[in-house]
């Protein structure tokens, strides 16, 4: 009605897009993402210097570091930066692959949308090849690893690194990487535990040399002793851990207190000191060597504790405290009166307060069969050892893949050339599964465009080299040259290569953008597709499920549905019959029709004449 004000669904500021233009922006996004990190890519990758917004500085190769510090505005940009988050918390590697390759993956999408080729159908020539190169790389391209074969793991961990700032210092960090994974592997009942994030922390030390960067058997803490007359070296120590405070507790909310002689105040007084007493007494019962605490310790409690020779540590974090609980074999109690002597660790071997600096740090080594550990990293600089713990968090990913999918793959572009031939073999021409299998060249193609070769005669070298049957032929990151990687010990792990493909981006058919479906939760369940599909499968009308209509017996005459096809007969609208309105002399002025579709011409709900509503 006239003089209303009309109603806002959305935001006066709120900018809807959508067909095509929707489409061309987001694939345009997506490679410029990937533009972005390709000189990343490979052993001759170049550092990026980034500039985040308190004016620290970045310098590293790592993508999922670099789009970390990037702040951009178009959704299907800021999509691309959490698949590459999404590849670094599951495998923890790959992250400049998977951004390079969904990038290209996008590319070749375009051409297929500019043919006006519907979305459903790219989706699902795409799934197909998804599908297709996962089982690939499971059954046929992948090859079994033994896990005690320790040169070997080092040989998979080491092609890993060679492509980052640590690489000149290899050997240091396989080892580094593999003694920590093997420290936190708990095997129990057949089931594999590999918790780096929790039980493998990383300690950075400015100053040294990173040659005496190690993995400690035990853990370290930057944390004093709370007293100065407390022993800082202890040789097999008895060490008890608690998570409450030792000192007399406070009113959690506020709390009031009549205090009518002077003889109530030093009652008050001695209660808080009994209190304090007693906790330091069921302490002391255990004669423990160190008492570790994630709250506060007095100066009674102090007292008391150096009196008894024993040597306190205050407000640990939680982290902290469980790492020691699982090298020293102890376990963290909450209330003093539940001390136990089964509480007590006693599988340290050493316990040592050291200055390092201007700062301490707290020292428990020489654990029997530790499962948790610490690795002192020290370098010349914070900047240095930033990208360091980012290369050595990668080397750590690495090492525990292979614990729990002890699978590898060969490196250098070796397998995305494998996979993409025989998907090629498997495809037509021109089509969706074609331009998949098109896109994993990219890989190849980045690594001899990084280190200077002939882009197109190492590619057209190298698809002779696979379709001869060399599937393990690659190229070599620092010369361009063709090589076996099988030769050269280029390995990677299934698992970050499984992960680089099944991060794919799919378009929209309901909006023409390009999602990715797995963060959007698209999923269709396989057997509902099938038995859609399947020949007599309906949809039955009351419960809305899929029935076999033969089975319950739901038949039409074939008479009736040809009859009810038939020009010129409809429906009686009095008996529900199928009659010839021709022989009923059932008409209506076309004019009639005409103008009830004309605009702005409708029914009047109460006289129903047809009116002009304006």
């Amino acid at each position: 009605m006239f003089g209303q004000q009309p109603i806002l669904v959305l935001s006066q500021n709120t900018k809807r897009d959508s067909g095509r233009k929707v489409q061309l922006e987001n694939i345009n996004a997506g490679k410029t993402i990937a533009d972005v990190i390709r000189t990343c890519l490979g052993p001759q990758a170049m550092l990026k210097m980034l500039m985040d917004p308190m004016g620290g500085i970045v310098m590293t190769n790592d993508g999922n570091a670099i789009l970390r510090e990037i702040t951009v505005q178009h959704p299907a940009a800021k999509t691309m930066i959490e698949i590459a988050r999404t590849q670094d918390e599951e495998v923890g590697d790959g992250t400049t692959s998977v951004i390079v390759l969904t990038g290209e993956m996008l590319a070749v999408a375009q051409p297929f949308l500019a043919q006006n080729i519907h979305p459903t159908v790219i989706i699902r020539e795409y799934r197909q090849a998804l599908e297709d190169a996962i089982k690939l790389l499971q059954d046929k391209i992948s090859v079994p690893i033994d896990l005690n074969d320790r040169d070997k793991l080092k040989e998979v961990i080491r092609s890993c690194i060679g492509t980052k700032y640590i690489g000149r210092w290899a050997d240091l960090a396989v080892d580094i990487a593999l003694d920590a994974v093997s420290t936190v592997t708990i095997v129990d009942n057949g089931r594999v535990e590999v918790d780096i994030k929790n039980y493998a922390k990383v300690e950075k030390i400015p100053g040294g040399t990173i040659e005496e960067s190690r993995v400690l058997n035990g853990v370290m803490f930057n944390k004093d002793v709370t007293h100065p007359k407390m022993r800082r070296y202890i040789e097999n120590p008895r060490i008890v851990l608690l998570d409450c405070s030792l000192e007399y507790n406070k009113g959690e909310s506020q709390t009031n207190v009549e205090v009518f002689g002077e003889q109530d105040f030093t009652k008050l007084l001695q209660l808080e000191e009994e209190f304090v007493q007693r906790q330091c007494e069921d302490i002391i019962a255990l004669k423990p060597d160190v008492v570790v605490t994630e709250k506060g310790v007095s100066d009674l409690a102090q007292h008391y504790l150096v009196k008894a020779g024993i040597t306190a540590i205050r407000r640990l974090r939680k982290t902290d405290n469980n790492r020691l609980a699982r090298a020293c074999g102890a376990t963290i109690v909450n209330r003093t009166e539940e001390l136990k002597e089964s509480d007590v660790g006693t599988a340290a071997g050493k316990f040592e307060v050291k200055k390092i600096g201007d700062e301490y740090f707290t020292f428990v080594t020489e654990c029997k069969n530790p499962k948790a550990c610490t690795i002192l990293l020290r370098g010349a600089s914070k900047d240095v050892l930033n990208e360091i713990e980012r290369n050595l968090q990668d080397a750590l990913h690495v090492a525990k893949n292979l614990v729990l999918n002890p699978r590898l793959v060969a490196g250098g572009g070796a397998v995305e050339m494998a996979v993409s031939a025989a998907l090629t073999a498997n495809s037509s021409h021109n089509t969706p599964y074609r331009a998949v299998a098109q896109a994993l060249e990219i890989i190849p193609r980045t690594l001899a465009q990084n280190c200077g070769a002939n882009t197109i005669r190492t590619l057209t070298a190298l698809r002779a080299r696979h379709a001869a049957g060399a599937s393990s032929a690659g190229i070599d990151g620092e010369t361009g040259e063709i090589v076996d990687m099988a030769v050269r010990a280029i390995w990677e792990p299934l698992a970050v290569k499984m992960q680089v493909c099944a991060a794919g981006y799919y378009i929209d058919g309901e909006t023409g953008e390009i999602v990715d479906m797995a963060l959007c939760a698209i999923w269709e369940p396989l057997a509902v597709k099938m038995q859609v599909r399947a020949a007599g499968y309906y949809i039955d009308g009351y419960t809305g499920e899929i029935v076999d209509m033969a089975v319950r017996a739901i038949w039409e005459p074939l008479a009736l549905k040809m009859q009810v096809r038939a020009a010129g007969y409809y429906i009686d609208g009095e008996t529900g019959e199928i009659v010839d309105m021709a022989v009923r002399a059932i008409w209506e002025p076309l004019a009639l029709k005409m103008q009830v579709r004309a605009a702005g011409y409708y029914i009047d709900g109460e006289t129903g004449e047809i009116v002009d509503m304006a």
